[in-house]
């Protein structure tokens, strides 16, 4: 059985053919695009007739975050606002989710973010007297200190991290190496975690990787991202959350307490400096919006 988002997509390029008599390179890119989009709802169990402003610069932003040029990213947006135009004239949906989505010529935008309240809130909604919270805290605390990767968190083994010294080796994209220094609180945690539940979740079984499932085996990426949701019902954020925000949330705050641009290029390794910029913009929003809500005259 197809599902609708598939269905959709499929009718938007029957009419682009029947219509727009467009070439069949040009409807290969539309449908291409489209399924990326498709695959990216589908994996966050969201209908593309539900889907808002938040989740389209979620989905930008995770295409940025895989390495997709900034030129790709453009074409992106122009196949979406095509489709959703397309949407709004045959009345599946009222209101468009790409109104005020445009590609700059740096072919930039600004993702969804949190406040370092919000993030704190996401931190601490475990509770630490369960040995899978437990681990989940740890996971959540090295998300944050190192905006690494989700893929990257879970495939860490034990000889990556050094509490000692207080930091963490990653494998990257490419198998490229970066070293990330970690806050004491993720110290803290994660030495926690190691003393009091890993033993408990790993039931004896000799196992590489530092964070474990509850059956001694690596915690997969879906399983986390599926408890980091269970946790989202517990706090009071509003905002679109997905598995990349801890990432921006990471990069966000760094520049906004004072951190430089390459600097945080390494930390998050991205290739492409120009990735990287967004979360410049992203941090002059938040100061401004700051200021706007507790200036006098603001």
């Amino acid at each position: 059985m197809q599902s609708e988002s598939k269905l959709l997509i499929e009718t938007f390029l029957d009419s682009l053919w029947l219509e727009k008599n467009l070439s069949q390179n040009t409807l290969e890119s539309y449908k291409n695009d489209l399924n990326k989009f498709r695959n990216f709802l589908e994996k966050n169990n969201k209908s593309v007739l539900k889907a808002d402003h938040f989740l389209i610069l979620s989905f930008l932003s995770f295409l940025l975050d895989k390495g997709f040029s900034s030129k790709t990213v453009s074409r992106n947006i122009s196949s979406l606002k095509s489709f959703f135009k397309y949407l709004i004239t045959v009345e599946h949906i009222k209101i468009n989710p790409m109104l005020n989505i445009d590609a700059p010529k740096s072919g930039l935008f600004l993702p969804t973010t949190l406040t370092v309240e919000e993030t704190q809130q996401i931190l601490d909604a475990p509770n630490e007297l369960r040995a899978i919270e437990m681990r989940d805290k740890a996971m959540l605390y090295t998300l944050y200190a190192t905006g690494m990767r989700i893929s990257e968190l879970i495939s860490l083994n034990m000889h990556n991290v050094d509490l000692t010294r207080g930091s963490v080796q990653v494998i990257g994209k490419g198998g490229k190496e970066r070293l990330i220094p970690l806050t004491n609180d993720a110290i803290n945690m994660i030495r926690k975690y190691l003393t009091e539940a890993r033993e408990k979740l790993s039931k004896g079984k000799d196992h590489n990787n530092i964070f474990v499932s509850t059956h001694g085996k690596q915690i997969s990426r879906h399983s986390f991202w599926h408890r980091i949701k269970a946790y989202l019902k517990k706090v009071d954020v509003k905002k679109e959350v997905h598995p990349h925000t801890l990432r921006h949330a990471f990069a966000t705050h760094m520049l906004n307490n004072g951190a430089d641009l390459r600097s945080v290029q390494l930390l998050l390794g991205h290739s492409d400096l120009a990735t990287t910029q967004i979360y410049t913009h992203v941090a002059q929003a938040e100061v401004k919006n700051l200021h706007k809500k507790h200036h006098p005259r603001g």
